[in-house]
């Protein structure tokens, strides 16, 4: 048996100052369960280029565990799109260790003259994501960008295209609470002239699952490279 994720109380010590121990000892003990195998998940190479550990999902409310970087980078999946996206539930994210940028993407709807088109991603439980592409064309340019270090929290609201990145050959990872909204889409801007097509979200083995989990484990304890 594993212990339970409560998304309620994660969110309440994601909110208050000072509680980041909580928050990393709740993310090591699910860890450790997924390295010695008490916790029967897999991992997933997510399209956006890091593994997700899909730690707990009830109802409208999730909880996950992303690694980018090192280890994580073996067979990263590729966007088939373009990195900018937006979500169609509210994140919540405490950095771990290393440092995640979020940059803005400021979208504007362009008819004329687009730069890029936009796709709906509709993400099945089989691991198949049907990305099919929208009547809107639009423009983009860089907005605001924020850079979150160890023991951080920050918070992206749903429907705000950003794209995500770590510094070239660093390592990070976040714990992360996701509250899916009613009527909302998870979306991602691409080529103009794109076809609708699929991609099947690659889950790792429990050899790779476990190796991954132990080294952000490691990372957490001690987050020196």
């Amino acid at each position: 048996m594993h212990s339970p994720m409560d998304h309620r109380q994660l969110e309440q010590a994601m909110s208050r100052p000072g509680a980041a121990t909580e928050i990393f000892e709740t993310a090591a003990s699910v860890l450790e369960e997924i390295a010695s195998g008490r916790r029967g998940l897999r991992a997933v190479r997510h399209p956006l280029g890091f593994t997700c550990f899909p730690v707990e999902r009830v109802g409208d409310r999730g909880v996950c565990v992303h690694a980018f970087g090192g280890e994580a980078d073996e067979e990263a999946a590729q966007p088939t799109t373009s990195p900018v996206h937006s979500h169609s539930w509210e994140l919540t994210s405490c950095v771990l260790y290393g440092a995640v940028g979020n940059l803005r993407v400021q979208v504007v709807e362009r008819p004329t003259e687009p730069t890029h088109r936009v796709f709906e991603v509709l993400s099945h439980p089989s691991g198949v994501d049907e990305i099919q592409p929208t009547s809107r064309l639009v423009s983009c340019g860089p907005g605001t960008e924020q850079t979150s270090l160890r023991g951080t929290v920050y918070t992206l609201p749903a429907g705000e295209f950003h794209t995500t990145v770590v510094p070239e050959g660093g390592v990070a990872a976040t714990l992360v609470l996701g509250r899916s909204l009613p009527g909302r889409f998870d979306l991602s801007l691409g080529p103009l002239h794109g076809t609708g097509h699929q991609v099947v979200r690659q889950a790792c083995n429990a050899e790779a699952t476990a190796r991954t989990a132990r080294t952000v484990l490691r990372r957490i304890h001690d987050p020196r490279p």
